[in-house]
Order: structure tokens, then C-alpha cells, then sequence
């Protein structure tokens, strides 16, 4: 970005960055600062909060697409796979599960491995799993660094699975939502998790566990025409954006497909303890004058206000 601005003939200072970041320096920057946008986890969101700086803070991910009965299958796939190889899934927008109707299930599947997915046995499974978390010097179990951003095909290497050339994704079946599972939450890899529901209040209760779990407020999708459904999920599920029948990488942060403000910082509300719901774009960059001049009030009644309430319930 600085040899961009060098290019172009703007300072290159415009942008500037910590080479070698510590708490320390990242607090007192944040101290000296206009304003801070602060994304990664709980922790430093507060400490941005807690600054004496205005700040955004936004959320974490671990974006959930239903695949309803009424979906177009193959369109479907396409797009969970499309988003699920950007970037090797490093997006905080990209699928790390799906929540498919069982009668277009096994479709689903047979779809997924068209576009290239592979989907792991039950061995295969634990074997990825160990690969995906480790545990750190703490004992502490994450994700594992060498997975992040790496290529279907390393990771299944890491795992010990065989798979084929052309593999760009793998997929695993899990059935308990509510069982003890990092399957559940977020994987910053192409590795996608597959759950199968029944009728659609399953599906959204499935939906809930998983966003309960990571990425309470970032978002969900959904892949169907019926318009009871979309409504039920947009009311029922705490997400700030819910795509319809789109690829969630793309579609979060903003394309000519959608008109959502271009970003990669999404608010989570507070859902997310989040200051916003909103994509934090350049809108939330710049300070706004207004101008105001008077003009002839136009008030509304009581009636004009209350009447229909009254009308229902009494004054």
C-alpha cells in the first residue's frame, strides 16, 4: 500500500504500521490516535473500548449457510465452494458449516465433490482433527497455525490423508450439534463442516447452536426461495447480515451482487459486545458537518400517533 501511495504521489505515510508490535505500543497508539478499529477477538475490542478513543469493534466470525429443501442444489454448492476456497478460507465470511435438508442431503454431497470437495470418512475425520486444533505450550487447544491459509491437499498431506489431485476443499459430516465438538466453530481453512436437519425449526436451532458457539452476531445464509423461511431466520437469529442464495465470502464485505458496503470489518452489534451491526467502510472514516436551516414544523397529533392503539386497547 505505500509503494501504491509512492506511485501515485501521495505520502507514504498515509499508512503506517507497527513493525514490531507489543501490548505496550499497540495501547499507547490506540491512546494517541482519532479513532481505532479494532477486529480479532474480545480482547482487544475492549482494550480499544477502554482507550479514552473513539472506537468500532467488530466481531469474529463463523458464517453458517442452510441449504433448504427448495434450493437449487448445484447453485447452491457452487457458491458454498466458491467461498470456501477464496483465499484457502482465511475470510471471516468464509462457510465453516452448512445445514442441509435431508432430502436434498446426499445431492448436496454428490454437488460439493463436483466442485471439488472431499468428503472424509470417520477416520479420516479424527485424523484432520488433529491437525486443525493443537494444543499450545499452555496446553492450550486452537487452531494450528500451519493450517491457516494452506491448500486443501497440504492439510490433508499434514493429516495423513489420501486424496485426489484436484481436491480444493474437505468436508466432514457431524450429526450432534449439541455434543462437545470444535467442529461447531470457525477453522480459517478449506475444511467445512456438514450438519443434516429435518424441518426448518431444526434448522434454525441448529443454526443457533453453531453461532452460539463462535460468531454470535457476524452472520448466516441461506440457500431457498421460500420467503416464510428467510423471514423466520432474518427474525429469529442474531445475525447482522443474512445472505440469501449467495457465496458468503464475497457477499458479507460488500459486491455488485448485493450492494453491501465494501469492507473486511464487520460489526456484530451487541450481540458480539460490537458498537455496530454495520460493514465498517469509509463512511465511519470521516467527520460529517450538518448544516441545518429551519423550516415550517409539521407535528403530528396525539391521535395521529396513539389513535390505532387506542383503537385496539383504549386510551
Amino acid at each position: 500500500m505505500r509503494a501504491g501511495l509512492k506511485a501515485v504521489g501521495a505520502p507514504e505515510d498515509l499508512v503506517q504500521f507497527v513493525a514490531e508490535p507489543t501490548l505496550d505500543r499497540s495501547q499507547e497508539l490506540m491512546r494517541q490516535v482519532d479513532l481505532v478499529l479494532a477486529t480479532g477477538g474480545p480482547g482487544v475490542v475492549k482494550a480499544a473500548y477502554s482507550s479514552g478513543t473513539p472506537a468500532y469493534g467488530v466481531g469474529a466470525g463463523n458464517a453458517v449457510a442452510i441449504i433448504a429443501e427448495d434450493a437449487d442444489v448445484a447453485d447452491a454448492a457452487k457458491k458454498v465452494h466458491l467461498s470456501k476456497v477464496f483465499d484457502h478460507a482465511t475470510s471471516c465470511s468464509s462457510e465453516n458449516s452448512i445445514i442441509v435438508q435431508e432430502s436434498v442431503y446426499d445431492a448436496t454431497v454428490v454437488a460439493l465433490k463436483g466442485e471439488g470437495a472431499y468428503l472424509c470418512s470417520d477416520d479420516e475425520k479424527q485424523k484432520l482433527e488433529g491437525v486443525v486444533w493443537i494444543p499450545n505450550k499452555k496446553g492450550h487447544v486452537g487452531i494450528n497455525a500451519k493450517i491457516v491459509a494452506a491448500s486443501a491437499l497440504k492439510i490433508a498431506e499434514m493429516a495423513g490423508v489420501k486424496v485426489p489431485e484436484e481436491t480444493t476443499s474437505l468436508v466432514v459430516e457431524c450429526a450432534d450439534v449439541n455434543a462437545p465438538s470444535r467442529w461447531r466453530g470457525e477453522k480459517l481453512s478449506p475444511v467445512l463442516t456438514i450438519w443434516k436437519y429435518g424441518d426448518f425449526d431444526e434448522a434454525l436451532r441448529i443454526l443457533k447452536t453453531l453461532t452460539d458457539y463462535a460468531g454470535t452476531g457476524h452472520s448466516s445464509g441461506i440457500h431457498t426461495f421460500n420467503e416464510a423461511y428467510i423471514e423466520k431466520q432474518a427474525l429469529a437469529q442474531k445475525s447482522s447480515r443474512i445472505m440469501v442464495r449467495q457465496p458468503m465470502a464475497p457477499a458479507n464485505g460488500g459486491n455488485f451482487f448485493n450492494g453491501m458496503p465494501s469492507t473486511t470489518s464487520l460489526g456484530c452489534g451487541s450481540w458480539a459486545g460490537n458498537s455496530t451491526t454495520e460493514n465498517i467502510h469509509w463512511k465511519h472514516f470521516i467527520n460529517i458537518t450538518w448544516v441545518s436551516t429551519p423550516f415550517d414544523p409539521v407535528k403530528p397529533t396525539e391521535d395521529d400517533v396513539w389513535g390505532g392503539f387506542w383503537e385496539t386497547f383504549g386510551k
